[in-house]
């Protein structure tokens, strides 16, 4: 079975933004990583385009819902390549294909006796795309994620039986008690269970931009029916005549942020088991990226573009700030000052600064040819159990916990440098063999780190390793002495350069 990782689908109503990047980036992290580890990877991401938020989005500014899809979805795809990401396939619901896979689907849960026609009335959010409970509600009966007022509304929809999944529901979070991470996520979807569940629209009649119900064209598809099911119905049309759901489904990982949690847990299973199809074997919340305490929101105007961070310092600074600053699962705090000084003082200072000065004294001590030593260096000990650990934390869906574990090495290795004193031993002909351990030992560090750290950091490790001679990225080759020697070492130039940025213009 292979390894099927997913980011959820994006509204295509606004602009992608660093909660879009977040998101992506961490499952191309996943993905990289375990193609290391040679698994058969796929890695999903796309774009949402049906359902009120965009029909909305759309009317305000005087285009059709198709236009404003055609127009905002290739923005998704673009940030996606500028990001770094490995993506196997970008799927867009309003794919004809797709279509076709939701009907043909929710046909089959309907000829089972799992909806029926009746009417809606109570509260209902448009920008969630989502009809809540009371319980749900905050003062005001307003939406407690974006803080606006409801009104009740009235519709004749389809429903979902959700209840009749009350007991299977329970007891898939009885026997896995880790099918949703962190654990308080999963307490989260628990509890929302154990209130009770109720039937939920499968169907919208006052809606015309969203997928036919093939049994009644007076009605689309509710937009979250038709988005849950693009994990599945991108894997029967991804490659062009081949299937790839036996080789793939069920999913490995979906990868999603906290407040699309319900879909995910509660109706997601549900629905899965209602049409009879095996259900993902793990999913990972993760938190908000907050400024000033705050969720970011382009509203609020306390946004951090993407865009302009890659342009100043780089897609891989990106990358790593995100999972270095906030622990990939809970909220946490972003700010441009933050980032500026985990470039300076970890990727330029640490990891790009050791590089630098491990491959300066190859070259000025020893020619540019890394000495091959009779014993293997002290630091080797350091290593040991380094590569099972990082992957142990990508098994959890600990993404910081990984890049913390090779950090520690990083910084490790520029300790041993400051105790050895290369430059001291260069003075002595007779440290010559101790001089050749150190720079062994220093290079084949900066060498095994770099291994690890591609995933996170893909462009700069890969150039490093490229001038070391020794481009393997396996997690064979993650290991202290694996693979051999070094020949002679290409020229290099710094990492991860000072950036000198332009001041702001005079008011």
């Amino acid at each position: 079975m292979g390894y099927y990782v997913t980011t959820p689908i994006y509204y295509v109503n606004a602009e992608p933004h660093l909660g879009h990047a977040y998101t992506t980036i961490a499952v191309d992290v996943l993905a990289r990583h375990m193609r290391q580890r040679g698994e058969d990877v796929f890695f999903l991401t796309g774009t949402d385009e049906h359902g009120e938020p965009v029909a909305q989005a759309a009317e305000r500014l005087g285009m059709t819902p198709r236009e404003l899809a055609d127009k905002n979805a290739p923005r998704f795809r673009d940030m996606v390549g500028r990001l770094g990401a490995t993506n196997d396939f970008f799927i867009r619901t309003s794919d004809p294909q797709h279509v076709e896979a939701v009907q043909r689907i929710l046909q089959r849960v309907y000829d089972a006796g799992h909806v029926y026609l009746g009417t809606y009335e109570g509260w209902y959010c448009p920008r969630c795309a989502d009809f809540k409970t009371e319980g749900e509600l905050i003062e005001g009966n307003r939406c407690a994620i974006h803080k606006i007022a409801l009104e009740r509304e009235r519709e004749e929809n389809y429903f979902f039986r959700l209840s009749e999944f009350q007991e299977p529901l329970e007891r898939l979070y009885g026997e896995q008690p880790e099918w949703v991470l962190p654990a308080g996520r999963y307490n989260e979807a628990r509890s929302f269970i154990d209130q009770g569940l109720n039937d939920i629209s499968l169907s919208r009649s006052s809606l015309t931009w969203g997928v036919p119900v093939p049994w009644d064209e007076r009605h689309v598809f509710y937009v979250w029916f038709d988005a849950l099911l693009n994990y599945y119905t991108a894997l029967t049309y991804a490659a062009d005549g081949d299937d790839l759901t036996e080789r793939f489904w069920p999913p490995t990982v979906h990868v999603l942020a906290k407040d699309i949690l319900k879909f995910h847990a509660v109706i997601w299973p549900a629905l899965l088991m209602a049409a009879d199809l095996p259900l993902p074997r793990r999913l990972f919340i993760h938190g908000y990226l907050l400024m000033d305490e705050e969720k970011m929101s382009k509203s609020l105007g306390n946004v951090i573009d993407p865009f302009e961070v890659i342009d100043l310092y780089g897609t891989d600074a990106l990358r790593f700030y995100l999972f270095r600053e906030v622990s990939f699962g809970g909220d946490g705090s972003v700010s441009p000052e933050g980032f500026e000084t985990r470039y300076t003082t970890e990727l330029a200072n640490e990891y790009g600064n050791l590089a630098s000065r491990a491959l300066a004294m190859v070259a000025r001590y020893r020619d540019g040819v890394v000495p091959e030593p009779d014993a293997a260096p002290a630091i080797a000990g350091d290593f040991e159990g380094l590569a099972e650990g990082v992957c142990d934390h990508f098994d959890r869906v600990d993404v910081s916990g990984a890049l913390d574990e090779t950090w520690q090495l990083v910084r490790r290795l520029n300790q041993w440098a400051q105790e050895e004193a290369p430059w001291q031993l260069a003075k002595d002909p007779a440290a010559a063999d101790r001089l050749d351990t150190v720079l062994y030992g220093l290079v084949e560090g900066v060498r095994v780190v770099s291994v690890l750290l591609n995933p996170f950091l893909p462009e700069a490790t890969e150039r490093l390793l490229e001038a070391l001679g020794r481009p393997e990225l396996t997690m064979e080759a993650a290991r202290f002495g694996a693979g051999g020697g070094f020949g002679e070492i290409a020229g290099f130039s710094p990492l991860f350069p000072k950036i000198e940025r332009q001041p702001e213009p005079a008011a």
